[in-house]
């Protein structure tokens, strides 16, 4: 290929043929002729084959320059010459060198133009080079004339100047060093005007300046002097943020901030701020704590100084805990209200911050600045919790320190008042549920309720035992919201609220849309605003007698004495919570005095009937919800207790009043298996039978005991068994009426009670209503059962009747002397009713009552007195009917009861005096409420004379094989 370039270096191009004739004679050998390379070109050869041709030649040639191709044809050769072999194999050759030599041909003539081209490029190239090289000639011999005529004087000019600016900026750093020498004293009085950040700006520029003047000996020293003061400041820094933990000021804040920044410690400045939190939380409760204790120990012994925390708790008096109490938590609001502000400025810092940044180095920056807010955002968000944690655990050492079952229920209650506060703050805080707290004032609640109640228990018990049953005189309008017990309940829930109050409570919800933390944000303490309230609240609470003094109780009965004839809660128009509130309906003396009817039967809405027992047990309901509303958690233990109060009451008035013996004889259903049920209930899990029983020697569990009361005693002051008043009616109906309305209160406060009971227990609050508040309107029939048993004369009665001659044969116009005997003693047993009335309304209910009781009695001391007739015309059955029908006529006009109870009971057993054997014999089987005695009389005497022994004997038998139940 060599040969090939060097023919088209040449002057002139040469055809291919040309070319070939200038190789040397070893190349030119076996070169075709014109002749042979024009035969060539002009035989068609189709480029395929042409191309096969090439690719058949060997790889050596093609290998380099130095390749000796004859020499290497030649040893080719085999060792014997075969002519015909050689010349085929040479017209091969030929064949490959004509189609090498046309390629190439092809090639040359294809690439003439951009050769032509290229060497015109080349020619005006040359003649650029000489131009450049004549002005190179003329650039050097000016330069030569310049230096020549450049002299001394101009270069020592130029020294000059360089040597004076050299001094320039020697005296402007000598300067500079003096100033830095300076600013100690300038940074000293940036740090007591606590101006931190310029400080700190200043310190950082001294350092720069100091670094670049680094060369000089003196800034070395005052290098390490700069460090010295900036670690001072940060040392001072340190303290500053340390005084935001107690009293957050934002400008102060903000200069601590902003100078932490600069020094690029911004999340090291965060780590310090909590432990300066921990840190001012331990000091600032065992400083409060420590303060109280030397006070009440009136020394200056310095142990207590070294004594730990919860040692030291357990050194507070009683006197001083609620005051201790009340600053530790003021103390620790201070603390959590300035961690509270801290976030808050984090929150307003970082939305003030978030700009977008306009270049790359700012963007670099601002990315920084996102993580630093990032770490600081969830490093105060976790602190959150964690410094509550550290709260609880103070205050939790607090309440456990000292034994609070000696309190008073005031100021427990306003212990309560305050963690609950507390509690609220900690749910505002980081909505923790504060279960450290939950759990610690929960063991102490619980001990104290257990002495509480079981004290509370001993003291009702002591009431009803001296309890005269006298009717305590309230407002008509009574309602337990209007006792300061109840008033956590809200006074909206009561319609009978002053409405001088109305105002103090209208503004209430406002405030309570704002948290505490936006309430106190700037001023005042919640903690501080709660125990003055509760210093208002707490003037009456221990008030449970019923009346404001003594001087009021005595007036109380010299005017129920001086007037008797009217109902004494008509006359009174107070209750004994001064609230100011007028009653609703007053009735006057002449209003009363013009009634017609009975006065037992009139002013249904008038004041409640209760007694001063049944007053302090509706006090004590409120302390206890008081509690249980405050600390939820042993809500179903105080609700329990709750239930024993009612169940104690309850259990008093069935045992003075309505206990007796002759029930079951009666067969009057008196008392309902629900009834006798909750009676047996409460005798087995809350009376203490053993403590008066005659076997006081056999004692059950200590434990169980404990639990239990005694069963209470009627003052011997009532007297149950004159006839003059009724049989205590007065007192019976003031017990069992106060009862009833006790029952009613507690149905009021059911849906509260329910929504504080805890899921699980709410089954319990059901069946105590059920099973035990509802049945208190059921006590009445086996109460006022006794003194209608013994009102009216029914043995008298059944006398009578025995004398009455039953077996005449002439049908009677006039009725028997016993009807006009009973129906006496029916007026009378009236007007007894209307004079008791006059000293206490006996309201419907009750009336209907006693009624009802005389009435069936006196209808199955009818039946009675019918079934003891040994013998009996149908005239004497019609004369049965007549006195009958007399007694219900007159016995209409005495009382407004419809139906008359137990008619039926009598009719039918007279006109059973008419069946046949066949309808007698059904009439037993369908009628179980009588007697055996009563049905033996009707086979006896109606159809002795009727039926032969036999079918009496039968039907006898059918008595006796069945079972009646008494009804």
């Amino acid at each position: 290929m060599q040969k090939i370039k060097s023919l088209m270096a040449r002057q002139g191009l040469k055809s291919p043929q040309e070319s070939m004739a200038d190789l040397s004679p070893v190349e030119n050998l076996r070169i075709p002729s014109k002749e042979e390379l024009r035969e060539l070109r002009e035989q068609p050869i189709d480029p395929q084959a042409e191309q096969e041709i090439i690719d058949s030649i060997e790889e050596v040639y093609f290998s380099n320059d130095s390749f000796d191709m004859v020499q290497h044809e030649l040893e080719k050769l085999p060792p014997e010459l075969n002519l015909q072999e050689l010349e085929e194999y040479r017209d091969k050759l030929k064949r490959q060198q004509a189609a090498v030599s046309k390629k190439v041909a092809d090639l040359i003539l294809e690439k003439q133009p951009s050769y032509v081209k290229e060497l015109e490029r080349v020619t005006a190239l040359q003649t650029n080079l000489q131009l450049a090289a004549v002005i190179c000639t003329n650039a050097r011999r000016q330069l030569s004339v310049a230096k020549e005529g450049f002299t001394g004087a101009s270069l020592g000019l130029l020294a000059n100047q360089r040597r004076r600016q050299l001094l320039t900026g020697l005296l402007k750093s000598l300067r500079t060093i003096k100033t830095l020498q300076r600013t100690d004293v300038r940074l000293s009085e940036m740090l007591e005007e606590e101006d931190y950040p310029g400080a700190i700006q200043l310190c950082l520029e001294c350092q720069k300046a100091a670094s670049t003047f680094k060369h000089y000996s003196c800034i070395s020293e005052l290098n390490s002097k700069l460090q010295d003061t900036l670690e001072q400041i940060e040392e001072q820094l340190d303290v500053a943020l340390s005084k935001t933990c107690k009293h957050f000021d934002v400008s102060h804040y903000t200069k601590v901030q902003l100078a932490y920044t600069l020094l690029g410690k911004t999340q090291t400045a965060m780590d310090q701020l909590h432990m300066h939190f921990t840190q001012a939380i331990h000091n600032t409760v065992f400083q409060v704590v420590l303060g109280y204790v030397e006070l009440c120990a009136g020394n200056a012994d310095t142990k207590f100084q070294k004594m730990q925390y919860k040692d030291l708790c357990t050194h507070i008096t009683l006197d001083s805990y609620i005051p201790c109490l009340t600053d530790l938590c003021k103390a620790l609001w201070e603390v959590m209200l300035s961690y509270h502000r801290t976030m808050q400025w984090h929150e307003q810092h970082d939305k003030q911050e978030a700009s977008p940044s306009p270049d790359d180095a700012a963007a670099a920056q601002s990315d920084e600045l996102v993580v630093d807010r990032s770490y600081v955002k969830k490093k105060l968000e976790h602190g959150l919790t964690r410094i509550w944690q550290d709260v609880q655990l103070k205050v939790k050492a607090y309440i456990l320190g000292t034994d609070m079952s000696n309190f008073k229920y005031d100021d427990f209650i306003v212990v309560l008042d305050v963690i609950s506060r507390l509690m609220q703050v900690g749910e505002e805080f980081c909505g923790s549920k504060s279960e450290v707290l939950q759990e610690s004032i929960k063991r102490q609640s619980v001990n104290y309720f257990k002495n509480y109640h079981r004290a509370r228990l001993e003291e009702l018990r002591m009431f009803l035992e001296n309890e005269t049953w006298e009717l305590c005189p309230v407002k008509s309008n009574f309602n337990i919201s209007q006792l300061h017990e109840f008033k956590f309940m809200g006074q909206c829930r009561s319609p009978s609220v002053s409405p001088s109050r109305q105002p103090a409570s209208s503004a209430s919800p406002a405030q309570e849309e704002l948290s505490l933390f936006q309430q106190y944000l700037r001023e005042g303490n919640p903690f501080e605003m709660h125990t003055e309230h509760r210093e208002e609240e707490t003037e009456d609470v221990l008030a449970s007698n019923g009346y404001e003094s003594d001087e009021l109780e005595k007036s109380v009965y010299q005017d129920y004495d001086s007037d008797s004839d009217v109902p004494e809660e008509l006359k009174q128009d107070y209750v004994d919570e001064q609230t100011g509130d007028a009653p609703l309906k007053s009735v006057s003396r002449e209003t009363i005095r013009s009634k017609k009817k009975s006065d037992y039967n009139l002013h249904k809405t008038n004041a409640p009937i209760l007694t001063n027992t049944t007053l302090n047990v509706i006090r004590l309901v409120g302390k206890y919800m008081q509690m249980m509303n405050i600390l939820k958690p042993i809500a179903f233990d105080v609700i329990h207790c709750v239930s024993q109060l009612f169940d104690y009451y309850l259990y008093a008035v069935y045992t003075f009043f309505g206990r007796n013996d002759m029930y079951e004889s009666s067969g009057l259903g008196l008392i309902s298996s629900r009834l006798r049920t909750t009676l047996n209930r409460i005798q087995e899990s809350l009376i203490d039978m053993e403590a008066v029983g005659e076997n006081a020697g056999v004692h059950g569990p200590a434990e169980d005991r404990k639990e239990k009361v005694p069963s209470p005693h009627l003052s011997q002051l009532v007297v149950l068994t004159n006839s003059g008043t009724l049989y205590g009616l007065a007192q019976r109906v003031v017990a069992t009426e106060s009862l009833v309305f006790l029952a009613e209160q507690f149905e009021s406060l059911q849906s509260h009670l329910d929504t504080m009971m805890p899921a699980a227990k709410k089954p319990f609050l059901q069946q105590f209503y059920s099973q035990t508040v509802s049945t208190a309107s059921e006590l009445r029939k086996p109460i006022y059962w006794i003194v209608a048993a013994k009102a009216i004369d029914y043995e008298q009665m059944l006398l009578l009747m025995a004398g009455v001659k039953w077996d005449i044969r002439e049908i009677m116009s006039q009725h028997n002397v016993y009807v006009d005997v009973l129906l006496k003693e029916f007026e009378q047993f009236n007007k007894r009713l209307g004079d008791v009335s006059r000293h206490v309304r006996i309201p419907l209910p009750v009336s209907n009552v006693l009624w009802e009781h005389c009435i069936r009695l006196a209808n199955r001391t009818l039946v009675e007195g019918y079934a003891n007739v040994k013998k009996c015309s149908n005239e004497g059955r019609a004369l049965m009917q007549l006195d009958f029908q007399q007694f219900l006529m007159k016995l209409e006009k005495l009382t407004d009861l419809r139906p008359i109870p137990d008619k039926e009971f009598v009719e039918i057993y007279i006109k059973a005096y008419y069946l046949t054997e066949n309808d007698m014999e059904q009439f037993i089987k369908n009628h179980r409420e009588y007697s055996m005695k009563q049905l033996a009389n009707l086979v006896n005497v109606c159809l002795g004379s009727h039926i032969n022994k036999k079918a009496r004997q039968k039907l006898l038998a059918a008595i006796d094989d069945i079972d009646r139940p008494k009804r």
